[in-house]
């Protein structure tokens, strides 16, 4: 439980009844104490408390007094009373007005022990209760503010049964990017997250200043007209989401519904046309080549346009919508060998959390985000094109290794030949044939020297030279180590299977 309050005026009794639910094994975060009723009822009044522990005999209020005075109030905790064997009558009578437990002085720590273990159980049932029926008062405030086919009707016969969540008079705040504020605990607004254009916070009119000053920090929130009854609740929010968007575009920290340029809810578009989607095309292009820094420029110059107003929120939609489609599209080798991997963020994930673009605290943050974005799209393209490069250069050398393999071949020799650094021409031929350079060699030789065996009748020594052994005891070691025979076996081999 969260809150447990002693109402106790002996301290060494309250002390003690302190002590042992403390050693109780129930878990408490706050306990209070208070010497009298009237302190209890002030701290009854100012916050919620979920199970009271008071005795009878009081100066100021007794038990029996603070026990009838809380009958007012919209929050009553569960209530033990605490008397002595002569209050004994009184306990029974304040069990009549609603008091679950009574405990005899002085108390014993096993019965404390169990009452409070029984009733953790009923504030923990009536939590989850109230947790449940919160959830579906919020999803029904959810539906009212996001669907575009509710009718009016059935936006009203659902507002009618949410008219007892809202407050008489208030406004809506559109924000994202920030925890959610600790505000909400004391009534003061009710807060729903998820949505589209991010988080959205009903705030008491009276309360809305003090939201935005204390709670919402520096994140750039749009605030609706004030407004009262469900009813008004989409077009309170539509203002909300609109004014969200110029605050963030603007990098503001608020920005109102009514203070915007125009009174409709359709902002006016700059004088200066937005790029066509071919200019996105030839923009996204110079990504993985020397000029992809222009597609870097291009996307921060269209944003600082939108910051001055140049262009309104629906057109930097779309030309971010587009542009974070096009690149996919036109380098789609690459987002698919980055989802193969995981561990980490891919391209694709840091794409879809561009494409969500109010969930940015502002276009300067969001401006950020897609500048790194980009730079890194372009360094798995510059990498994509150095793969390019060097399996053009391993399929050069192959093709060069198999025109001259009969000559004082060696890989020095066909790495300058290919341009290629001897050390990454090492690792990358062997990566790309499955064997080192040496093996492939001699395996190419070696399969020549087959050929030349059983096709013709060059001499051993011919073949030898022939497939770049100068040596020809080192090319006979070398046949028999591959095929397990001398090249005159082979021969002889030949022979007899096709006289058989």
């Amino acid at each position: 439980m969260q809150t447990l309050l002693i109402v106790e005026d002996e301290k060494l009794i309250r002390q003690g009844i302190r002590v042992m639910v403390q050693r109780s094994g129930v878990p408490v975060e706050n306990i209070i104490e208070c010497g009298n009723g009237l302190m209890a009822l002030e701290v009854l009044k100012s916050q919620k408390v979920d199970v009271m522990f008071t005795d009878i005999r009081m100066p100021k209020m007794d038990g029996i007094e603070l026990v009838k005075a809380m009958q007012e109030l919209p929050h009553q905790p569960l209530t033990v009373a605490i008397s002595g064997y002569d209050d004994f009558s009184y306990a029974v009578e304040m069990m009549r007005g609603g008091v679950r437990e009574y405990l005899l002085k002085p108390v014993d720590r096993e019965s404390l022990k169990t009452i409070l273990e029984k009733l953790e159980q009923e504030v923990e049932a009536a939590y989850e209760e109230e947790q449940r029926k919160s959830l579906s008062d919020r999803e029904r405030l959810r539906r009212i503010m996001e669907s575009e086919e509710m009718s009016d009707s059935e936006r009203q016969a659902i507002g009618e049964r949410l008219e007892g969540q809202l407050f008489p008079s208030y406004v809506v705040c559109c924000f994202a990017g920030i925890p959610e504020p600790a505000a909400e605990k004391k009534g003061v607004f009710l807060m729903l997250g998820g949505l589209p254009a991010g988080s959205i916070c009903i705030v008491e009119s009276g309360s809305c200043s003090f939201l935005l000053k204390n709670e919402l920090g520096d994140a750039c929130a749009g605030v609706s007209r004030e407004h009262s009854g469900a009813g008004e609740l989409r077009q309170a929010y539509l203002e909300a989401v609109q004014a969200r968007k110029m605050a963030f575009c603007r990098c503001e920290h608020i920005c109102r519904f009514y203070a915007l340029r125009c009174g409709t809810a359709d902002i006016k578009a700059g004088n200066e046309a937005e790029p066509t989607t071919e200019e996105i095309k030839k923009q996204v292009q110079t990504l993985g080549t020397d000029r992809y820094e222009d597609c870097q420029y291009q996307a921060s110059l269209f944003l600082q346009k939108v910051k001055r107003g140049v262009y309104i929120p629906a057109q930097m939609e779309r030309y971010l919508n587009a542009l974070l489609e096009q690149i996919p599209a036109s380098y789609a080798a690459i987002f698919k060998g980055q989802q193969e991997q995981s561990g980490f963020a891919t391209l694709t994930d840091l794409q879809r959390q561009l494409t969500d673009i109010y969930s940015y605290r502002s276009l300067d943050e969001y401006a950020e985000a897609l500048s790194q974005w980009l730079g890194l799209v372009h360094e798995k393209t510059d990498n994509r094109s150095d793969e390019f490069r060097n399996r053009q250069k391993l399929e050069k050398a192959i093709r060069y290794i198999r025109e001259n393999y009969s000559s004082d071949l060696n890989m020095a020799v066909v790495s300058n030949h290919v341009s290629m650094n001897y050390s990454l021409f090492s690792q990358e031929f062997k990566q790309y044939t499955g064997e080192n350079f040496v093996s492939y060699l001699r395996n190419i030789r070696m399969e020549e020297a087959k050929r030349l065996l059983a096709q013709t009748q060059l001499r051993v020594v011919e073949i030898s030279q022939k497939v770049g052994y100068e040596n020809e005891k080192h090319f006979m070691k070398t046949f028999k180590s591959v095929y397990g025979v001398s090249p005159s076996e082979f021969r002889k081999n030949v022979e007899y299977t096709e006289g058989a």
